[in-house]
This record gives C-alpha cells, structure tokens and sequence, in this order.
C-alpha cells in the first residue's frame, strides 16, 4: 500500500524541469519589459503601496554586497550555479509534491537570476511595496519563487514525519 501511495506523488522529473524554466522564463520575461519600457530609476506608482520601479541590484538580497567591487557577481554565479546543478539532480528523485514543487520554484528563480548576473552584470528588481516612509527594498519574480520555494519546502517539512520517527531506542 504505502508504495502505492508514493508512486501516485511521482511525477516525472521533466514536468518539474519545466516548471522551473517556465518561473525563470516568466522572470526574464518581465524584466525585459520594465528594461525597455522604465528609464533607469524610475518609478510607476500603481496603489497606496505598491510601484513597479526600474532598479539594479549588483548584490544579493535587500543589496547585500552591492558595493563589494565586482568580485560579488562571479561569486553568486558560481553560488548559483552550484545551487541549479543540486536542485536538478535532487529533481530527479521523486519527493512528496510539495517538496517537489519548493525544488523547482527555487531552481526557476536562481536560473532567472542567474541570467541577470551572467548577461546583465546585476539583477533587474521591478516590484517596491511600502508604507508611508517605510518601504521594502524592490525585488522580482525570480526572488518572489525563491522564497515561496523555501517557505513551501520548511512547510513540508513540518508536514512529514522524521525518519527517526516511532523508532525506540
């Protein structure tokens, strides 16, 4: 019964992939529109707290390393690039859905990015939310997968038994 059950969760690896390559299309997608449509800077207010903004982030999150010299950019490729290969591999075993899924928004959203930094030299952030004089610092679709991917996967995790589980020792 219970191998059963874990065949219905498989789903194969290629469905995943593609998952993955169409978050980091969609990604790369928007950022070409506010590319050629938002001069550098520039801000589009849409609501009482949200604007799409053109902005650059040499950095990584909330501009980590931004002003470090240029060495950031090879160092988050590579970290990336290790990041994709391991994600793909780990696709190619079945998980539980949403696992699955945690894997392959993740995976979708470094690729995006790390189009940006391979191509570009930075990543192009389009989405700023604030309140008042607080504001968020902007991000993208590729960082909105990375996070949800994350939040999906400790989700999961607290969804499933451990394997120590019921062992008695």
């Amino acid at each position: 019964m219970k191998a059963h059950q874990e065949a219905t969760h498989y789903v194969t690896p290629w469905f995943w992939w593609g998952l993955a390559t169409a978050v980091a299309t969609l990604d790369q997608g928007f950022k070409s529109i506010v590319e050629r449509l938002f001069a550098l800077g520039s801000t589009l207010p849409l609501s009482s707290f949200f604007n799409i903004v053109h902005a650059r982030n040499t950095g990584a999150a909330f501009s980590f390393l931004a002003e470090a010299g240029g060495w950031q950019r090879y160092f988050f490729i590579a970290i990336a690039l290790v990041v994709s290969v391991v994600l793909a591999l780990l696709l190619r075993r079945a998980h539980p859905p949403s696992e699955s899924l945690g894997y392959s928004l993740i995976l979708g959203g470094a690729i995006g990015n790390l189009i940006d930094r391979s191509f570009r030299g930075y990543v192009v952030d389009y989405l700023d939310f604030y309140y008042q004089t607080w504001s968020w610092p902007a991000f993208n679709l590729a960082d909105i997968a990375i996070v949800g991917g994350v939040l999906l996967l400790f989700l999961s995790s607290l969804s499933q038994p451990s394997p120590q589980a019921g062992r008695t020792g």
